[in-house]
């Protein structure tokens, strides 16, 4: 004890008594330690403070250790939990026991004892091995991480209690004995505990506030005051890390800077949040300092509305269930939950030196940042005074905040308050106005994103060339097309390229570089102006190799055929001249050297026949969607209170406030904009426009006045998908909230349109940004539609069709007129249509199936794309098929290859996206967007454990399993093992899903079963597997054949752990081997992964009368020789089964002679009358 000792706390008064306090409150040296004496797989170290269990990923109990002496009333007993494994179910049991360590024979785990031992276990309290009470306390021990800490305390009224973080959970039990030791129980994840001395309490009591809240996001919400008070002292401006972060993070640089300093052996627990709360439309930037290539994912952002100085820190910032927004990958999540896909750009990829923002605006929007660039709206309604936070996950290792936001481009306004742009003079403005783009082709290092607006060079410090980007579609004479540098590299010689090209993109085969090409293309390079190559001009009035981050740079073709440059606005004058003018000209970037990205800039468009610089009016730009052709049109057939105007092209509601539906002429094409604009609304309605898709064809309503339900919310009929306000509905029913700007917010002049993309996806935008997709797997042939509902009483059509390719150019489809009556004939495809069935109907002939050329980068398929081996390392073996999983249709492979000197094995699943498109991580545990994943023995969505014990431990599967997948016709999944139905393994399956599989660690080499296999459920099917014939003849009861036997395709080069921990057992019983069957298939394993892998039902039949036997579950077999004796068809017909325990001892002299040996109560058995004798 020290010389100046604390005064013990009043333990009355929910505090904790001093550590040793005597009656007197005296303190003493006799310090609480483990006790010599503890479990067989206990390693004590720290001077017998600290215990570890051996072997954590072998063993999961044998784990017991107690306190070297008794508890004194009122003395703290406490904890620290330092090492956690995920690997077993259950975790640390912690309480007293009246044994003395000295005299104990220690059990396997403490619940087993059946006297004088009160335990608290997950979440409730047993005593003497029984439960006395379920729900002790709210939190569950099974649920605490590394670095919490449990405590327990005897008081001196007898009473009980025991302590989380510091918190009194109360009274226990009762009347416990005066005498009782303290004992932990380092069970199934719990590895390494070590006994707490100075019990700081302050620090637990904020953890527990911070987990109270994730319980429930009311309770402990901060206060402001809380939040700048901690600030205000070093200068409030200045946003600062917190110095409270993650277990495996640290602050450096005064609070600037957050690491993980080792990165290469953790992965999370890298969360770090701002000092202060953000203000409104302050942006919060980060770069990205240092990477590491050993895991998967990387840098994730967002805000959260948890104080730092109060919250324990979670692993990962996406397990907070509670006032979080993160963007992850390519997406959003709020509070743990994927609220938006595909947005923005996917955060896996940035580089060191790459940059991260996020900002909330004062009208409650969030935005995100990448490089500069801002992504678009990912949320609304975010509260005021949320902190910034940065999750260090994965390959991201260290980021720095950015302090300078020169360069960082302002946002715009919010699309929600009409359609202001940015102004197109503003020198750093990075919307494009216009439809100008980049096309989809470019050079082998240039990526496009931010919806074609931003071009970037991936791997910028190790590639210099290759980027070549070029406009999606000709530039107009007098037209300028401008773009802005967001970033560059100080690495190479050489910067940005620019000009034109008379090369179409889709005739461009991508040099190196752009001044390779040697016919009609003109460029700037540095100060030359070169034509085909060749310089024309030197000392042009500007340098391109002298711009810096936020210079702009345009060009524009005049109709006289002169090519021009701008340099933030300013034309450079006449480059060159004699281009020709009635040629179609496209503009090119080389993002070569330092320039690594730039964006479309909303200067881009029209200029006057001046060509001067000055401000372009909204009026400058078409307010219609850009796509050439003839206007949309409305359809004749609507609700009754609906009036068409202007030939078709307005609708206005005459009557109520409701019955004002109206469709799309036509059905919409593939990526084919329809958009209109609102004209007038009533503000004594509530609510606002619908729009939506369906499949519901308007030409086969009765008349336009009738069969149309008072608001599209009623319109079920037909499959109809459609946004209300935020919320996005299938047939009225709730699919997501918090979709998109709400529209319940539009006003008069705000544009909304709606299309369907090439992935069924459907997309709202409004004012014509992109909301990202609304709804998934939506049907190919699909009207628009809208709803004049309460506020809007007039909408007009600002869209335009997509011009009709001359007939011939394109195969016939299903056009408008003839769409019912390819309902009526759904099984009449005509020339030209295969394929085109529509994915919700189920195949009605197996669908053969094949592995994508799209996969993992150490996948090589063979065997006409049947066959898919891994052919290094242990992962990056993901493969999909090229065929969508129709439902009611079996998938099926075998796996044919495993290499044991891998831990872990295959995983399988199917997504909902296009697989053409998809970005194969290293591992399919890294699927964060419409994916449901098999792994192990548990199943997960979007990366998200949903169910656990499901199935059998696919781990475990040897050589020759086969394994399946089936999405049943109510959008259910289903595993398949070796023929047996394991069971629902998750719901809501989109249609199309595609089968995936992850060829990890054991799992090398998997093949396509090809046998034709029928829907499952098919009338008629001659074919059942093994264990359905067995199981009807066990209920018969009168088969010849009722003896289960195991699946004849049993690899013994394939055993789980726990069969060959009983075969090391049995060795070390030296029994003869005479004694047992050479054949070792009839050796069977009865551990839970191995029977659900067969597929064993619990109970079968033996015997005459046949009688009920059960399978020897969690037991070991091992055959034994046939007595030849024996009469074997006698014994496989007429012998019941029973087991007969017995010793060790009495094993050998049981086998010697033949004989049970009596009165046994050891761990050792025989089974009678299996005709092969066994042994247990």
């Amino acid at each position: 004890g020290g010389s100046s000792p604390a005064p013990p706390l009043n333990p009355g008064a929910g505090g904790l008594a001093s550590l040793g306090a005597g009656p007197a409150g005296m303190m003493t040296n006799d310090a609480l330690l483990f006790h010599e004496k503890c479990g067989t797989l206990i390693k004590l170290s720290n001077n017998h403070k600290t215990a570890e269990r051996r072997r954590p990923l072998d063993e999961f109990n044998n784990g017991v250790v107690m306190t070297n002496r008794p508890l004194r009333h009122n003395e703290m007993f406490e904890i620290r939990i330092d090492k956690l494994v995920d690997k077993w179910s259950g975790s640390i049991e912690i309480g007293v026991t009246t044994h003395n360590p000295n005299n104990l024979d220690y059990p396997a785990t403490m619940t087993n004892l059946r006297s004088g031992t009160i335990m608290m276990s997950g979440c409730g309290i047993l005593t003497n091995g029984k439960g006395t009470r379920r729900e002790y306390c709210e939190f569950s021990l099974d649920e605490l991480q590394e670095g919490d800490h449990i405590g327990l305390m005897r008081k001196a009224s007898g009473a009980l209690h025991f302590y989380i973080n510091g918190i009194d959970q109360g009274v226990a039990a009762t009347q416990t004995p005066g005498t009782v030791y303290g004992v932990v129980d380092l069970y199934g994840m719990a590895v390494k505990v070590t006994i707490v001395h100075n019990h700081n309490h302050s620090d637990r009591l904020r953890r527990n506030n911070a987990i109270m809240r994730a319980l429930s996001p009311d309770v402990g919400r901060p206060r402001p005051a809380l939040q700048l008070g901690a600030a205000d002292a070093e200068g409030p401006d200045r946003l600062l890390f917190h110095p409270n972060c993650g277990q495996k993070a640290a602050i450096i640089s005064e609070g600037r800077t957050a690491l993980r300093p080792h990165a290469t052996d953790d992965f999370n627990h890298g969360v770090v949040l701002s000092s202060r709360p953000l203000r409104s439309n302050e942006v919060f930037q980060v770069r990205i300092d240092k990477m590491v290539d050993k895991w998967a994912g990387s840098i994730e952002i967002g805000v959260t509305t948890h104080n730092p100085a109060y919250l324990q820190l979670p692993s990962t910032m996406t397990n907070l269930r509670s006032g979080t927004w993160m963007m992850t990958g390519n997406g959003v999540m709020h509070n743990g939950t994927t609220i938006l896909d595909e947005y923005g750009h996917n955060l896996d990829r940035l580089k060191a030196g790459d940059t991260v923002g996020v900002v909330r605006k004062d009208d409650g929007s969030l935005h995100f940042f990448v490089n500069g660039v801002a992504q678009g709206p990912a949320a609304w309604n975010v509260p005021p005074s949320v902190y910034a936070v940065v999750d260090l996950y994965g390959q991201a290792a260290q980021a720095t905040i950015m302090d300078d936001m020169a360069d960082l481009p302002p946002l715009p306004d919010d699309t929600s308050e009409g359609n202001n742009q940015l102004s197109p003079s503003s020198p750093c403005s990075v919307v494009s106005a216009s439809d100008l783009r980049f096309h989809h082709l470019h050079g082998s290092n240039a990526v496009i994103t931010n919806s074609g607006r931003t071009a970037l060079r991936q791997n910028c410090r190790s590639e210099f060339n290759d980027a070549i980007v070029i406009s999606n579609r000709c530039l107009r004479d007098g037209e300028l097309f401008e773009i802005v540098i967001q970033k560059m590299v100080d690495r190479w010689s050489g910067s940005i390229e620019a000009g034109v090209t008379a090369i179409r993109p889709e005739d461009l085969e991508f040099p190196n570089t752009m001044t390779d090409i040697d016919y009609d293309t003109w460029m700037l390079s540095g100060t030359a102006i070169m034509q085909d190559g060749n310089t024309m001009r030197n000392n042009y009035g500007c340098d391109l190799d002298s711009l810096t981050t936020g210079s702009r740079i345009g060009m524009m073709r005049t109709a006289a055929g002169d090519l021009h440059y701008y340099i933030n606005g300013l034309d450079q004058g006449v480059a060159c001249s004699g281009l020709p003018p009635g040629k179609e000209v496209y503009a090119v970037i080389d993002l070569y050297g330092q320039c690594v990205q730039v964006s479309i800039t909303s200067s881009s468009g029209p200029l006057d026949n001046s060509l001067s610089t000055s401000n372009i009016t909204e009026k400058s730009f078409p307010i219609h969607s850009p796509v050439a052709g003839v206007a949309h049109r409305l359809h004749n057939k609507h609700g009754k209170n609906v009036v068409l105007q202007k030939d078709g092209c307005q609708a206005l509601r005459v009557g109520s406030y409701s019955h004002g539906i109206v469709f799309s002429t036509k059905e919409l094409k593939t990526d084919e904009l329809f958009e209109v604009k609102i004209d007038e609304v009533d503000e004594q309605w509530s609510g606002s426009l619908h729009v939506g898709l369906t499949t519901l064809q308007p030409p086969d309503l009765p008349c336009p006045f009738s069969g149309l339900s008072p608001s599209l919310l009623e319109l079920r009929t037909k499959v109809t998908w459609l946004v209300t306000g935020s919320e996005v509905r299938r047939n009225g029913v709730l699919q997501k909230q918090n979709y998109g700007c709400s529209l319940d917010r539009l006003g008069v002049g705000n544009r909304v349109g709606v299309k369907r993309c090439s992935d069924d996806s459907m997309h709202i935008l409004i004012d014509g940004e992109d909301m990202g997709p609304a709804a998934t797997a939506v049907a190919k042939n699909v009207y628009a539609v809208l709803d004049l509902y309460g506020r809007v009483t007039a909408v007009s059509i600002v869209s335009s069709t997509v011009l009709e390719e001359p007939d011939g150019a394109k195969a016939p489809s299903l056009s408008s007129d003839s769409s019912s009556e390819g309902e009526e004939e759904p099984m009449s495809v005509r020339e030209g249509e295969e394929g085109e069935q529509c994915e919700n109907e189920p195949s009605l002939v197996p669908t053969p199936v094949t592995f994508l050329e799209n996969h993992g980068k150490n996948i090589q398929l063979s065997n006409r794309n049947l066959t898919a081996s891994r052919v290094s390392s242990y992962n990056q073996g993901l493969l999909v098929t090229a065929q969508p999983l129709p439902r009611q249709q079996l998938f099926q492979f075998q796996v044919d290859r495993l290499n044991p000197m891998w831990t872990s094995s295959l995983s399988l699943g199917v997504i909902g996206n296009c697989p053409e498109r998809l970005n194969f991580p290293a591992t399919a545990c890294c699927l964060k967007r419409s994916s449901w994943l098999l792994q192990r023995d548990s199943v997960f969505h979007n990366a998200l454990k949903i169910c656990e014990n499901y199935g059998p431990n696919l781990d475990t599967c040897p050589e020759g399993t086969v394994l399946g997948l089936l999405v049943d016709a109510n959008s259910c999944l289903h595993l398949y093992v070796n023929g047996m139905d394991q069971g629902v393994a998750a719901q809501d399956i989109p249609s199309p899903c595609f089968p995936i599989l992850d060829l990890y660690g054991q799992c090398e080499q998997v093949t396509i079963v090809t046998n034709d296999v029928p829907a499952v459920g098919a009338e008629g099917s001659d074919s059942r597997c093994q264990g359905d014939m067995e199981k009807a003849d066990m209920v018969d009861g009168i088969k010849e054949s009722v003896c289960w036997t195991p699946p004849p395709e049993v690899n013994p080069m394939k055993t789980c752990e726990y069969q060959a921990m009983c075969s090391r057992f049995k060795d070390l019983l030296t029994l003869p081997d005479g004694y047992f069957n050479e054949d070792a298939k009839f050796n069977l394993c009865y551990c839970e992964s191995c029977h659900k892998l067969r597929g064993d039902e619990a109970y079968y039949k033996r015997g005459e009368p046949p009688r009920d036997y059960a399978l020897p579950f969690g037991w070991c077999r091992f055959a034994l020789r046939i007595n030849p004796r024996c009469d074997v068809a006698n014994a496989f017909k007429k012998w019941h089964i029973a087991y007969h325990g017995t010793s060790v001892s009495s094993l050998r002299r049981t086998l010697d002679h033949g004989q049970l040996i009596s009165g046994g109560r050891g761990a050792g058995g025989s089974a009678l009358g299996t005709g092969i004798p066994q042994l247990y």
